[in-house]
């Protein structure tokens, strides 16, 4: 969440700075609560302060032998005043809840460098890589590939759970579990990630603390009746591995990588991307995230979009990176770079990781901090993350950018030895 005190003296260039988002934010209740928070804080401690003071003339009173009647009198007084005091209280704790759930629906603000635009047609191309392929046929989809490669079977897998699931078969399921291990090994061999293997069902605090509540409830899946979540990406466990912690600034950044199956209704996607498994409700990504001082976060989002990246180029997949224009940006990001991989069938970039910066939004939401130095006051840590790749989207760029004339599709070489030493899937 916000500062409110970033807010309550910077109200207009932060105003400012949410309406590059588009349709802008309404500052107005949050900072007349925030008011009225404030007016209750000094009533209730005026009148604590009235009465320990009154019980100090008690004693002085009773020493002195004041008569019964005054003492009691007194006494009633302070009655009174202790019952002013629990009323103010009560009232406190609404107003304190009422700025929370204000402050809770209110976005991150974009960070300078975020280009302005308003639609995901405004987003920046920041580089490409790779050459996209050229073939001498018409090239098939994934989901037409994988079924008649009898690796992909989206009929059973309706059966089994219902639409937009999938149900991998022999060599594609041994893709999948490749892919999955090829990618946390090349993040914790050679970038520097520890691996964690994190619940798949969080708490109701968990998903608050990194921004999916409560904004994006319908989005989620609510086990026993919302008191658990299942996960929408890795990312809420491994920020939240530190929720309500102090860490030590010699130590970050701190660099997290884990494989977890993702949860996602996509309430309101309907009618897009239906075909085979770039959207679906169950799927596996292998997600990064890192805990990073304030002024070195934004060079982590640079090294953490390279790592990401590394995936895509040692399997030789066609890709480019795009800046998101603000107002294309996620609710909790203050900044995103999206890495879209080349799809032959549709001809297009399209989204397999977004590597973002938080600043110190979720963990105000999440409350980690970190201790700059011996006896230093704590200070909010910047949180990060990447999905590094989503594994699903990875295996439908790999039949589609791979796929030879005959049918088969060509396994790439640093896949290979996770793969049997399997060259190529080939036609049942």
């Amino acid at each position: 969440m916000l500062d409110i005190r970033r807010i309550r003296s910077e109200a207009e260039a932060v105003a400012r700075a949410l309406a590059r988002r588009g349709g802008g934010v309404d500052l107005a209740p949050l900072l007349a609560a925030d008011a009225r928070r404030r007016g209750l804080i000094q009533e209730v401690e005026s009148r604590v302060a009235d009465s320990r003071k009154r019980s100090k003339q008690i004693g002085e009173l009773k020493r002195k032998g004041a008569p019964e009647s005054e003492i009691e009198a007194f006494l009633a007084g302070n009655q009174r005043l202790a019952e002013e005091v629990k009323a103010r209280e009560g009232s406190l704790a609404e107003a304190e809840r009422a700025v929370e759930e204000m402050l809770l629906g209110i976005p991150n603000t974009p960070h300078e460098s975020t280009p302005d635009g308003r639609t995901s047609e405004e987003n920046v191309a920041v580089r490409t890589w790779g050459e996209r392929p050229a073939f001498g046929f018409a090239p098939k989809a994934h989901d037409e590939l994988g079924a008649a490669l009898g690796i992909l079977d989206m009929k059973r897998a309706a059966k089994i759970a219902g639409a937009r699931f999938a149900l991998y078969r022999g060599a594609g399921a041994l893709l999948e579990r490749a892919l999955i291990n090829f990618m946390l090994d090349l993040h914790t061999t050679e970038h520097g990630y520890t691996e964690w293997l994190p619940p798949f069902m969080v708490n109701r605090a968990a998903m608050t603390g990194t921004g999916q509540l409560p904004k994006f409830e319908q989005d989620l899946f609510r086990v026993d009746d919302g008191r658990y979540f299942l996960i929408p990406t890795a990312e809420v466990p491994l920020t939240n591995i530190h929720r309500e912690e102090v860490l030590d600034g010699a130590e970050l950044p701190l660099k997290y990588a884990a494989y977890t199956p993702c949860f996602r209704s996509e309430a309101g996607s309907y009618g897009q991307d239906t075909r085979g498994i770039i959207r679906v409700h169950q799927f596996n990504k292998v997600e990064l995230v890192k805990f990073a001082r304030p002024e070195t976060s934004y060079a982590e989002l640079e090294s953490l979009t390279r790592d990401a990246e590394a995936v895509l180029q040692r399997l030789g997949l066609p890709y480019r990176v795009s800046a998101l224009c603000a107002g294309d940006l996620g609710f909790a990001s203050a900044k995103t770079y999206d890495l879209e991989v080349w799809l032959p069938s549709q001809e297009a970039y399209r989204e397999i990781s977004s590597c973002s910066n938080f600043g110190d939004f979720q963990a105000r939401r999440a409350q980690i901090r970190f201790r700059p130095g011996p006896g230093a006051k704590p200070e909010f840590v910047h949180t990060l993350n990447g999905s590094g790749l989503a594994v699903g989207r990875t295996v439908v760029a790999i039949l589609e950018n791979f796929q030879r004339e005959d049918g088969s599709v060509a396994i790439p070489g640093a896949l290979r030895p996770y793969m049997r030493g399997l060259e190529a899937i080939r036609p049942r």
